[in-house]
């Protein structure tokens, strides 16, 4: 019993600082697979800024076994107003999972107009059709 009591204390003590060093980082993103409810775990996820005529690459991660990357944008860069892109891999990841897509990626452009708030960008997917929003 005592056991079972530490082992609940340890798991929620991580799900505690997992919460705490997502709040400090201003973006995260979650992958949703709507063929079989569950997560995506292993998508290659990009981020860049938009400068000028181009994208600049930030930062990239792979969705975890929750299909979640709860820091996305760079530890030592202050988050700045302007647009930036998130693209999903899908294709890459529907191959490991052995299925055909029609979407081999998926950008999703958002704009950041205050820097103080957490952004956080769902992906609803499936092979051949998707959906996102902003998450909280």
């Amino acid at each position: 019993m005592k056991t079972l009591r530490m082992t609940l204390a340890a798991v929620g003590l991580s799900a505690v600082s997992s919460l705490a060093l997502a709040a400090a980082n201003p973006l995260s993103v979650h992958v949703l697979n709507l063929e079989n409810g569950l997560p995506s775990p292993g998508v290659n996820v990009t981020l860049e800024k938009h400068v000028a005529q181009t994208w600049q690459p930030l930062a990239q991660g792979v969705t975890n076994e929750q299909g979640r990357i709860s820091e996305l944008f760079p530890a030592k860069q202050a988050l700045e107003a302007g647009e930036y892109r998130v693209v999903f891999k899908t294709g890459e990841y529907f191959k490991k999972v052995g299925r055909d897509t029609f979407f081999p990626e998926i950008p999703v452009i958002f704009e950041v107009k205050n820097v103080e708030q957490h952004y956080h960008i769902p992906l609803l997917l499936s092979p051949y059709g998707f959906s996102t929003y902003r998450g909280s």
